[in-house]
């Protein structure tokens, strides 16, 4: 099977926030059902690095190494007595045109081109991990300070339910959905000790959004992250 994506994906930031499952509806590709945590809906707002990125083992060089910010929530799909655990973008942020543009072209995603930045700081203990992204001028940011000790993720844990999903569905129209799959190891992840989000989620993210400006994160988690790859072909369903 070809492989359309290679790259690193480093020091995965995720605030989680519950979120009625009435909002994303309208957002719930064909032939997926919301994937639920104790019987709770989950939206996550995220930030990491993607790096080294080969677009069919071809390297992107200055392109290559970028920051992503992006929204996503959680779906599964029954196939035969196979539950496939996924997730569905609202949106994906990038800093370069031709990024954003290749993902929307080839596969009907929702990616948006704005600046973007991010700051790591290291001791011997803790991490410090810093995404922003400029909106109406003004600076978004997701930041925290973690141990730099690390763990694996209990099973069942909710740290696992966020973390591991491996497929992705795109609503292609209102009839086709497109399943892609997506392969890395289970990450390890660290303790988070402070963390601070300002996001304006209604100017980002659109008005079904905006009750996540008055939410507080349910949890963050930060994991280790790894080389990951994503399948060219598509299923639609």
């Amino acid at each position: 099977m070809s492989i359309f994506l290679k790259a690193n994906w480093e020091n995965i930031v995720m605030a989680n926030y519950e979120i009625p499952e009435e909002i994303l509806l309208k957002y719930l590709p064909k032939g997926v059902t919301i994937d639920l945590y104790k019987g709770k809906a989950y939206i996550s707002l995220v930030g990491f690095l993607f790096k080294n990125t080969k677009i069919f083992n071809v390297p992107m060089y200055k392109l290559g190494t970028f920051e992503e910010i992006n929204l996503r929530f959680y779906v599964s799909r029954k196939v035969g007595n196979e539950i496939r655990r996924g997730v569905v973008f609202i949106n994906e942020t990038v800093p370069y045109k031709a990024v954003a543009w290749l993902a929307n072209a080839l596969y009907k995603e929702h990616y948006t081109t704005i600046p973007t930045r991010h700051k790591w700081s290291f001791t011997d203990k803790q991490k410090e991990i810093k995404y922003e992204w400029l909106v109406n001028k003004k600076w978004n940011s997701i930041e925290l300070f973690a141990s730099k000790d690390q763990k694996k993720m209990e099973k069942n844990s909710f740290e696992s339910f966020i973390f591991e999903h491996y497929y992705g569905y795109t609503k292609y129209n209102d009839t086709i959905t497109e399943e892609y799959q997506i392969a890395h190891p289970s990450w390890l992840v660290n303790e988070i000790e402070t963390y601070k989000i300002d996001c304006d989620f209604e100017n980002m993210y659109g008005k079904d959004f905006a009750v996540l400006d008055k939410t507080e994160p349910s949890s963050i988690f930060l994991a280790e992250g790894s080389a990951i790859t994503i399948n060219w072909k598509r299923n639609k369903i």
